[in-house]
This record gives structure tokens, C-alpha cells and sequence, in this order.
């Protein structure tokens, strides 16, 4: 056996062996839960969570905060005594999760050469009066042909629609007033949990009156839609199935 083929196996082995111990505490997890529905995640900080990072982006320089003398309205209000929307490290907002994305893209590529060379001697410092010149100096001493083709093609058509609401808590506010906001729904049917979570950066003008924002206009939004249970677990493939998948070159 080459020792390359060996190294083969010897990494296929190791790989087979470290996600048996990866899944090792999901399986028993999965197993001390077998008829029971599954359990919701308990109300938690995200900004405690492990991974979670401020956000950081480009601000402009601070601006002097003016206000008018005698008067009972403040600038940029949408309530006469207090603005109701949403403006504060752990106020709530809702937002409208509305997406629409319809694709629908077909390409294709021809290509086509052919090539051919043919070069001859027929009488080269005196082959021809030599007895069966031909055996000694062909007539033709190079003769190439080449022919080559190819033909790709792709499409793509993709559908996809969306259309929910989502209670989001203010994680974070930016020096320019911009909001973070994150926000985490599961609704548990039989076993089977469906989770939503949104997250992004919201500008306060773009809050409605009535503390809504629509998903559009969140800047780098993060939505995210799936679930957990009995039925998500029978539509993934087995652990080791997927470990195959990846190390399998055929």
C-alpha cells in the first residue's frame, strides 16, 4: 500500500473518530430527550453571550445638541410630551420581516476550435536521387490535427417569500444614534420549535410611530428562519453520513 493512500485513511479515520466525539454529548442529549418536546431556550442577554461583539462602524464627528427656548415641543418627536419610539439600550421595537426574493437566471457558453497542421519535404539536399528516398526522408515529416469543444450551461430559479413579526430589543447604541437591535422568537408546535431571529442596525427616523420598522430598512440585518424538533431531525442526513460527504473525493 502507498504511503499516500495510508496517510489517506489514517486522516479519514482520525476525521471519522473526532466527529463521533463531537456528536458524542448531542447524541446523548438527543437520546435522554426521546419522547419528550423539545425544551425553549431560556431568556437570556445577547450581549453576554459567548461570540457577541460590538458593533463598530464609521461615525461622524459629534454634533452640538441645540434646543429652543420656550418651547413645549422637541425636535424630532412623534408624541406631544414624550416620543414613544424606541431609542434606549433595552427598549423594544417591532419589526416587520418582509422579504420577497424572486431569481430567475439561465447562461449559456459555447465554444468551439479546430486546428489542423500539415507540413511537407519533398526533396531535401538531394532525396531524391537517393534509391527509395521515401524510406529514408518521408515526404511529409509532421502532420498534426486537434479539435476541441465545449458546452456549458446553467440556470437558476428561485422563490422565496417570508412574511412575519418579530419583538427586537435595543443591544446597543451608536455614537452617531444609530440603534443595534436583536431579536429572538420560538413558537414550539408538537415537538417540532420554529425559531426566528433578526438582528441588525436601525436608524431612529426610519422607526414608525407606532414602534415598528420594517426589515428593509435594517443595515446589515442578519435574519435568520428554522427550527428543531422530531421533523428537522428526520430532513438532516446522519453524522456520519455528512463526514463522508466531506472526505469522500468521489
Amino acid at each position: 500500500m502507498s504511503v499516500p493512500r495510508l496517510n489517506r485513511i489514517v486522516l479519514s479515520g482520525a476525521m471519522l473518530s473526532l466527529a463521533a466525539l463531537a456528536s458524542g454529548c448531542s447524541s446523548i442529549d438527543r437520546l435522554s430527550q426521546i419522547g419528550e418536546k423539545p425544551k425553549l431556550t431560556e431568556i437570556e442577554n445577547p450581549t453576554t453571550q459567548p461570540g457577541y461583539k460590538p458593533v463598530q462602524m464609521p461615525m461622524p464627528k459629534p454634533e452640538q445638541a441645540s434646543y429652543n427656548a420656550n418651547s413645549l415641543w422637541r425636535n424630532g418627536s412623534r408624541a406631544f410630551f414624550r416620543d414613544q419610539r424606541a431609542a434606549r439600550v433595552g427598549d423594544l421595537l417591532t419589526v416587520t420581516v418582509n422579504i420577497t426574493d424572486k431569481a430567475n437566471i439561465a447562461n449559456e457558453t459555447q465554444r468551439s476550435r479546430t486546428s489542423k497542421e500539415d507540413s511537407g519535404i519533398t526533396d531535401f539536399i538531394g532525396a531524391q536521387t537517393i534509391t527509395q528516398p521515401n524510406k529514408i526522408l518521408p515526404g511529409r515529416l509532421l502532420t498534426t490535427d486537434s479539435t476541441s469543444s465545449s458546452d456549458g450551461k446553467g440556470s437558476v430559479n428561485r422563490q422565496e417569500a417570508l412574511q412575519t413579526t418579530v419583538a427586537a430589543v435595543v443591544t446597543q447604541v451608536l455614537p452617531n444614534g444609530n440603534l443595534v437591535v436583536e431579536g429572538k422568537q420560538e413558537i414550539r408546535v408538537n415537538f417540532e420549535i420554529r425559531e426566528l431571529i433578526v438582528a441588525g442596525i436601525v436608524r431612529p427616523e426610519d422607526i414608525q410611530s407606532d414602534n415598528t420598522i420594517d426589515s428593509t430598512k435594517i443595515a446589515q440585518a442578519r435574519i435568520a428562519y428554522g427550527g428543531r424538533g422530531q421533523i428537522t431531525d428526520v430532513q438532516q442526513p446522519r453524522y456520519g453520513q455528512q463526514v463522508m460527504d466531506v472526505l469522500l473525493p468521489f
